[in-house]
């Protein structure tokens, strides 16, 4: 291998086996297919004590992928650079139909040497403990609504209907506990399934609580608090926000943030015609979706209920000012 100031790592990660390949420095710098090592630490410090020269500056990357951020921590941790790649945003060819780990590994030294990859934000471990903890409960979320909609269709099988304006409440399962049926296994299903949105209820409370709980020791639990002097904001869209996005001061303007979230109109344009569409849609799915839906408080008049009065008093008057 010839002397040079900098080796770019490209690595195809795995479960079990990650392909390696190294692109010398220079813009004629040899590519080549370095092998296969194990996916445990041991041997990723072997791999990496192979590769340290005198003068030699490693610099490694990987796709984001389900493997998650513990290579490179420990790539990190070993003194070296690691960068996490967004799959999405790697430059392909229209005519590529092959894809195997080696020509991957490949093309991700190349392309790193060259600079056209894109560099996703990584959270440290806490934040990432954090994140993991919010996310928790979209599916529990979801698991309530879909057994809500299962008892909904049911009752509307065998046509009972609720005469009250509001469901989910004391007095709806209060009618449903009350509700005859000519076959005694439809009362048998119908409280198996209330039972169910019932246990999808408490897990849903434990996450809320065991989030509020976390808040406590979390380094962004300050602009949580202020975060949700906003309007159509309260503790899950704040803290959805934060852990997605974390600092936001790595973002010069308001422009790149939306621009981050996906939240610009899309644009087809040529010489004096200009096409803008609907936005693009590129970012993180579930900072649109809170932020879709606290939008939708904007509808109303401007003014403070109760509420919120009660939940952003104690705040600094500049931050309900701007609010």
């Amino acid at each position: 291998m010839v002397d040079c100031s900098d080796l770019f790592i490209g690595m195809d990660v795995s479960k079990d086996r990650h392909a390696v390949a190294v692109a010398e420095g220079g813009r004629d710098g040899e590519v080549r297919f370095f092998g296969e090592i194990g996916s445990d630490g041991g041997s990723v410090r072997r791999f990496v004590r192979k590769l340290e020269r005198p003068g030699v500056e490693l610099r490694f990357c990987y796709e984001a992928g389900p493997t998650g951020y513990g290579l490179q921590r420990s790539i990190e941790g070993l003194g070296h650079e690691c960068a996490v790649i967004a799959p999405s945003l790697i430059p392909r060819r229209p005519g590529e139909r092959v894809k195997t780990n080696r020509r991957d590994a490949v093309k991700l030294a190349r392309l790193f040497r060259a600079g056209e990859l894109t560099e996703i934000w990584t959270p440290d471990e806490a934040h990432e403990a954090m994140r993991d903890l919010v996310r928790a409960r979209e599916p529990a979320v979801k698991d309530r609504t879909r057994k809500r909609q299962e008892i909904r269709s049911f009752l509307l099988r065998h046509g009972k209907i609720h005469p009250g304006k509001q469901a989910w409440c004391g007095k709806f399962f209060k009618w449903l506990r009350d509700l005859s049926f000519d076959w005694p296994a439809h009362k048998v299903v119908l409280h198996e399934m209330i039972m169910a949105e019932t246990q999808c209820c408490e897990r849903v409370a434990r996450l809320d609580q065991a989030i509020q709980d976390a808040l406590l020791d979390w380094p962004l639990a300050p602009v949580v608090e202020r975060l949700q002097a906003l309007r159509g904001v309260r503790l899950i869209a704040a803290v959805t926000f934060m852990v997605e996005v974390g600092d936001i001061r790595r973002f010069d303007s308001p422009r790149r943030l939306m621009a981050y979230l996906g939240l610009v109109p899309s644009e087809r344009s040529t010489g004096d015609s200009v096409r803008r569409g609907g936005i693009t849609k590129t970012g993180n799915a579930r900072v649109r979706r809170v932020l879709a839906e606290s939008a939708w408080c904007y509808r109303y008049p401007a003014r403070v209920g109760t509420n919120k009065h009660l939940a952003t008093r104690h705040l600094p008057e500049a931050v309900r000012e701007t609010a």
